[in-house]
């Protein structure tokens, strides 16, 4: 939990993790005018500031916002300074006490002046430099495979098997973690009914064992819509910005499942205290809470998250992967799919789950070792048996009968009833969060809705026994065959005809109740998940399905499209209700997700049952056409959306309608670096100029570098503001922008020059002609990942084009098109 002072920090502090992260235009460790009369609170490391409506005042996605930047002290930017002078090469024992005690999330301001590759770590929310981190990286390894002694040697060995240690140390703990979570969840949600008088601490499982357990996956909606000060009764936007600014910050990133933020992050944005130690353990341990209050949510979702945490620490204790962002995310796509393999026990569908989902780069590479790291979770639950029955999989069920060629056609059917429903679910969760959340004391105090939803769960859900039994349990009896072995134990196995509408008619109630309940819960400020809940919903739309099916069959015997259904071998009908409700829950499950290939490889490993991999995958199928011509957006892209998350989708590309000419903005003096008379600028007109790049939110960007209009260089803004606080005496310098021949006679290099900013310049940054075709800028940031395109125009310098603006021209692009 946080302490009183971290729960209210007052200016800039956004409210929630929901708020749109666009905020306006502050300062990021600029140095500050000595004039500046207005109180700045101080922020406690890694926290970040934005205003609860600051993208209302700014405008959705303008040009100058930033993605909530800092806004700091005088002394707040000294003890910045003071740590990017650190050196951070310590020992290999040094790095693991700072994993355990740190809580950043891998973007971190410090740096240590080694060499010119050296750079300063990224702020909240701006965007990884993939090149330049592969550059970085490739020079490093070129470095030390040029040692051919024996020292070189093994240190490059040992820099090679870095990747496998941390996954298989990623894979080991997440299991770890997961079996904690079992364990303790079981018996907090059996004390609703009583407890073991052998020893509290006993799950029901325990005394009689069985071989149910699931969770779920999940996302936080909360956002609402933002007015502008316009809109809002006329303030001016210095009014309305005070009025914000004076609310208190509220720490969320522990609630939701995590897995949109996770996405945001593995496709090269920065998120401070995401990914850190506070939020490992202040979310394991909510997790446990939240899964056993019966409510209808999840825990797959969460343990993304959790594993995205496992690795972002692990990270640490590698200069490898902790100084370089591109190959952090190589870890953390492998901890996101061992997360879905220890909740679900399928290392395959965790694998597929990170390739679909959540991984925006996933070169051959990275399958290897996320594939490594997922067996070696699965090992390590196995040996574990959380669930006591030697299985690693938490929900497991055997049909030992085969389909018959009739059943196509209620298959296809439960594609489309389960695709539509999870698309409806999404819009009923848009609704929700626009209406309910908008009311003031909810969005104000989201413990209220907690408690709301808590109590119309107990009232509403208690009476009946599919919503009253958790979603692991009913989902395993939902999705059981019926056998002499196993009658059933919410009487959904009739033994006649005359006793089926009797069940379908309280399975209907239990669906039409349980959906509700999971819209309403989805959201909540609780860590939560989606999987589960949205598959129990489909789970029961299947099973009523499948004994509408059998009571077909039974009434109707000879029908010739029957065949011999009627009459079948096991003394009942062919049908088995239980393939109909894991087959609709699948289909549901797509409709929400837009999980397609991932999605059958789990049910194929939940059920172990070949016959059935055809229907499963079919239905999937269908279901994602049909919840894609309903809802284009998965919940993962509504989240994304609601809360403006700086994402670019690589996996589908709008249809542009203008030019490249159209986004540019215009040339400015500020924005550039003229050396057409001098290579020498004075330093006080970068600060100035830096200063400008800041106050406009490009914490991020750069300054072109031109010599009479023509760009022959460009400094990133962090390295320019690097360069500039290792300046003895800023204010008398002259900084050297070009390389320039010396005319001394010694050429002494033994002594760097401050003054010599040529280190820090790219040369070459990347360019496109003003005529260029808007798919090519596209597959630039999408495939490359830059974080800006130069622009050029008949060879000369036309202006420059940050990923952000991209995004905010493609997120327009889509909202035309649907």
């Amino acid at each position: 939990m946080l302490s009183s002072d971290d729960a209210r920090l007052g200016e800039n502090k956004f409210q929630d993790e929901n708020t749109p992260l666009l905020g306006g235009p502050q300062q990021s460790r600029a140095r500050r005018s000595e004039e500046t009369t207005t109180p700045i609170p101080r922020l406690s490391r890694h926290q970040s500031a934005t205003g609860e409506n600051l993208d209302s005042y700014l405008g959705f996605f303008s040009i100058e916002a930033a993605y909530c930047i800092f806004t700091l002290t005088p002394q707040r930017i000294g003890s910045f300074r003071s740590l990017r002078h650190h050196n951070r090469a310590g020992s290999w024992g040094q790095r693991l006490v700072s994993a355990l005690i740190s809580d950043s999330d891998g973007a971190k301001e410090r740096q240590s002046f080694i060499d010119p590759d050296d750079r300063v770590w990224y702020d909240q929310f701006t965007s990884t430099d993939w090149v330049h981190d592969n550059i970085a990286d490739a020079f490093r390894l070129k470095a030390l495979r040029s040692r051919k002694d024996l020292r070189g040697r093994l240190e490059a060995y040992f820099d090679g098997i870095q990747g496998w240690i941390l996954s298989a140390l990623v894979g080991f703990i997440t299991a770890v973690i997961a079996y904690l979570v079992d364990v303790s969840e079981a018996p907090f949600f059996d004390l609703k009914d009583g407890y073991c008088s052998d020893g509290w601490y006993k799950s029901e499982k325990t005394v009689v064992p069985s071989t149910y357990h699931l969770s779920t996956l999940d996302e936080d909606l909360g956002a609402v819509d933002r007015r502008s000060p316009s809109e809002d009764e006329g303030q001016s936007p210095r009014r309305f910005r005070s009025q914000i600014d004076a609310s208190p910050m509220i720490y969320y990133s522990a609630s939701g499942s995590g897995v949109a933020e996770v996405k945001v992050i593995l496709s090269g944005f920065v998120l401070h205290g995401f990914l850190g130690l506070k939020t490992l353990i202040v979310k394991t341990l909510a997790l446990i809470l939240s899964v056993a209050s019966g409510l209808s949510l999840g825990k797959e979702g969460p343990f993304v998250h959790i594993a995205a945490c496992v690795g972002n620490i692990s990270c640490r204790l590698f200069s490898k992967y902790d100084r370089n962002d591109g190959k952090r995310r190589e870890i953390l796509s492998a901890a996101a799919a061992s997360g879905v393999a220890v909740a679900f026990g399928a290392p395959l569908g965790g694998v597929l789950f990170s390739l679909e989902e959540a991984s925006y780069f996933f070169p051959a590479k990275t399958l290897f070792r996320t594939f490594f790291c997922c067996i070696t979770a699965a090992l390590t639950l196995k040996f574990l048996n959380p669930y006591g029955t030697n299985k690693i999989v938490m929900f497991e069920v055997r049909y030992l009968t085969d389909w018959e060629l009739f059943e196509m056609v209620p298959f296809i059917l439960l594609g489309i009833l389960g695709g539509a429903a999870g698309a409806l679910f999404i819009k009923a969760s848009r609704f929700w969060a626009r209406t309910f959340r908008h009311i003031p004391a909810v969005k104000k105090w989201p413990l209220v809705e907690v408690m709301v939803v808590a109590l119309i769960t107990a009232l509403i859900g208690y009476w009946n026994t599919f919503t009253s039994s958790a979603v692991a349990k009913l989902l395993l009896n939902l999705a059981r065959p019926c056998d002499d072995h196993w009658p059933g134990e919410m009487d959904l196995c009739p033994t006649n005809a005359e006793d089926i509408m009797g069940v379908v008619r309280e399975l209907t109630a239990g669906f039409v109740i349980k959906g509700f309940l999971t819209i309403i819960t989805f959201g909540i400020k609780v860590p939560a998940g989606i999987y589960v809940p949205s598959m129990v919903v489909g789970g029961l739309l299947g099973r009523i399905v499948g004994h509408l099916v059998q009571w077909m069959v039974l009434r109707y015997p000879n029908a010739a499209i029957f065949e011999d259904c009627a009459s079948h071998a096991s003394g009942s009908s062919c049908i088995t209700p239980g393939v109909y409700a894991l087959i609709a829950a699948g289909a549901t499950m797509c409709g929400v997700t837009r999980l397609s290939v991932a999605l059958a490889v789990i049910l194929f490993e939940l059920t172990g049952s070949l016959d059935y991999v055809l229907p499963f995958s079919l239905s999937i199928l269908v279901a994602k056409w049909t919840a894609d011509a309903i809802e284009p957006l998965s919940i993962y892209d509504l989240l994304t959306s609601m809360n403006s998350y700086p994402f670019l989708n690589n996996k589908t590309k709008p249809i542009f309608t203008s030019d490249l000419t159209d986004i540019v903005p215009r040339v400015r003096r500020q924005r550039i670096i003229d050396i057409s008379m001098s290579p020498l600028v004075p330093a006080s007109n970068l600060r100035q100029k830096l200063r400008v790049l800041q106050e406009a939110g490009e914490i991020d960007g750069g300054l072109p570098i031109i010599r009479n209009h023509v760009l022959v260089g460009l400094i990133p803004a962090p390295d320019l503001e690097f360069a500039l606080d290792s300046l003895p005496n800023e204010d008398n310098s002259l900084c050297l922008m070009t390389a320039v021949g010396s005319f001394d006679d010694e050429d002494d290099q033994s002594l760097a020059d401050p003054t010599d900013f040529t280190p820090y310049v790219d040369p070459a940054p990347v360019a496109l002609d003003i005529r260029s075709p808007m798919d090519l800028v596209y597959e630039c940031f999408a495939k490359l990942g830059l974080r800006y395109i130069c622009v050029l125009r008949d060879g000369h310098y036309a202006g420059m084009l940050h990923r952000k603006m991209f995004v905010k021209y493609v997120r327009e692009v889509e909202d035309k098109e649907h």
